[in-house]
């Protein structure tokens, strides 16, 4: 399968993260928290999930296909 992983990251701390496996925002700190459980409620999460869809699946399937090619 195809994992879609966003991750906001601020002074290099990660403070928030979008995993498609997970499905959802998930906070790593005080402040990701709290956004992580504003966004899960607002249209945040369906412009992620749109993303998957839009950009990662399409482009997965030709760069398998260009591995496949290359065996």
């Amino acid at each position: 399968g195809i994992e879609f992983i966003d991750s906001y990251v601020f002074n290099k701390v990660e403070h928030i993260r979008f995993n498609s496996t997970v499905g959802r925002y998930v906070g790593y700190t005080e402040l990701g928290l709290k956004n992580a459980e504003a966004w899960n409620k607002g249209p945040q999460l369906g412009q992620e999930q749109a993303e998957l869809e839009r950009v990662c699946k399409p482009n997965a399937a030709l760069e398998y296909r260009a591995i496949l090619d290359k065996t």
